[in-house]
């Protein structure tokens, strides 16, 4: 296979092979999530930190590995996995950690930063300014070693295990943190409080490190709206809010953007105007579903499979499928309410004054697959929970709909949603669990090359406390272009 250039960033589609992708190791500050401060903190719930890395999301990171880095993992899962390792390779402070150029880490990414002093100065003054730290604790940040202020400045904690200021346990989900768009990288705009330190930090990775150097003037950053600060509590809707869960890149040339609990139409707008102004994209579909915390992004009420597959949430089906003989009184009480319904709206670059209204989300993503990506096969929808109530309300909350493609047809997913998994076997993919493809492609009984059409399942037990899938937890850099097209 041809060696891949670790600068090169370019993202046209969502299920072409995945060569690149920006990941964050679970750290010491998911367990440090209180209860009071859970939701504060947009957790449902707190976790067991030991399970969610060893047995659950170590997994993830040794999938990634065989898929996009092979030479890092491939005949070492012995020592890798022995007692001895401590789990040394997942930790970026380490010198066993795997470093890799293709399943990159964004811890590693801070600490290289943070060995310029100037950087290390200017990070810790604005972190403490944020998080009203003393001037003496400035200081006292800016004198540490590279690698652990950068942990430091992600958990929230010393290494004496002094707590200095809150722990951003959202890294994880590093899909959010921006977006890659063709080869320009659009930064977030944070809705909650809790993830401004998130978006400060990953500012500085992407404008210092040498990664991104070749790109700095194609990172876009969106203002806010003129005035904002003067406007009264109950004008927030005006604020410029957005997160990569909410930006779909659906073709070379047509963008979703998703207007949400975490999106805001002001944001939509500016997306609108710069990417037409840029020549980035011809369309950009707006996307407004309910502002409710049982969705919070579109890619929790779908996502794309392959080309002409879909996995979506059916209560957002233009007409949901449902047991014949189901009781009416649960078809009307689980009725959409009027505020709760889904609206579509597509902007064309030749004519932006003439929209386009979209009725269904299936239409869309329809006519996505046969007008963008020109798919001759019949476009099939696997929908959450395979639309069974109360199942499909049940698994799209934890996640079922939120699936990251690592090529075309071959998508990770939480192995606790059954009847999701159900829903795939019957539209013919194969499950396979994550610990037994891993083993087969240690032994060479298959490869990533040749594996099609397949759902793994990944386990979910503490991950799914979290709120967000694998889709969530990616923030793809580099995909092989859509050939054809």
């Amino acid at each position: 296979m041809k060696k891949s250039n670790p600068h090169r960033l370019n993202i046209e589609s969502e299920t072409e092979r995945l060569r690149r992708v920006l990941v964050h190791t679970p750290d010491s500050g998911l367990g440090k999530v209180v209860p009071s401060k859970a939701q504060d903190w947009l957790f449902e719930d707190i976790v067991h930190l030991d399970t969610i890395r060893k047995d659950e999301y170590d997994y993830y990171t040794k999938l990634l590995l065989y898929f996009l880095d092979p030479s890092k993992i491939k005949g070492k899962l012995a020592v890798i996995d022995s007692p001895e390792n401590n789990r040394n390779f997942y930790k970026p402070e380490h010198p066993d950690f795997f470093r890799s150029d293709n399943v990159v880490e964004l811890q590693y990414l801070l600490a290289e930063i943070l060995q310029e002093q100037s950087i290390r100065e200017k990070l810790a003054a604005s972190v403490c300014a944020i998080e009203n730290c003393s001037y003496h604790t400035q200081k006292k940040l800016a004198d540490l070693e590279p690698s652990l202020l950068a942990k430091v400045f992600i958990t929230g904690s010393l290494a004496d295990k002094t707590m200095l200021f809150p722990p951003i346990p959202n890294f994880i989900f590093t899909r959010d943190i921006g977006i890659v768009i063709k080869d320009h990288i659009l930064l977030n705009k944070p809705a909650k409080k809790a993830r401004i330190r998130e978006a400060l930090l990953t500012k500085y990775i992407f404008f210092n490190h040498p990664l991104f150097k070749a790109y700095h003037n194609n990172i876009i950053e969106l203002a806010d709206t003129h005035r904002h600060f003067l406007m009264p509590r109950d004008g927030e809707e005006k604020k410029v809010t957005l997160e990569g869960g909410d930006v779909m890149v659906v073709s070379k040339d047509h963008l979703l953007v998703g207007v949400s609990e975490r999106t805001s139409i002001e944001a939509a707008q500016q997306v609108i105007s710069i990417l037409f102004e840029k020549g980035l994209m011809k369309k950009v579909s707006i996307i407004k579903i309910p502002r409710k915390r049982d969705y919070m992004h579109i890619d929790t009420i779908f996502t794309q499979v392959k080309k002409d597959v879909w996995v979506m949430l059916g209560t957002f089906s233009k007409k949901a499928i449902r047991q014949e003989k189901s009781d009416p009184i649960q078809r009307i009480l689980d009725a959409p309410k009027k505020d709760e319904t889904l609206r579509i709206v597509q902007f064309h670059k030749s004519d932006i004054t003439r929209p386009v209204y979209i009725d269904s989300l299936e239409e869309l993503l329809n006519d996505i697959s046969v007008n963008d990506l020109k798919c001759k096969s019949k476009v099939r929808f696997i929908y959450s929970g395979n639309n069974n109530f109360p199942y499909d309300a049940r698994e799209q909350w934890t996640d079922s709909c939120n699936l990251l493609a690592l090529k075309d047809g071959v998508v990770l997913g939480y192995d606790r949603n059954d009847k999701t998994t159900e829903a795939f076997r019957q539209h013919g993919f194969s499950v396979v669990r994550v610990k037994d493809l891993i083993n087969d492609i240690e032994q060479n009984s298959v490869s990533p090359e040749s594996i099609n059409d397949t759902l793994v399942l990944m386990p979910s037990a503490e991950l799914s406390r979290a709120r967000g899938g694998f889709h969530c937890m990616s923030m793809p850099l580099l995909r092989d272009d859509v050939l054809g097209l």
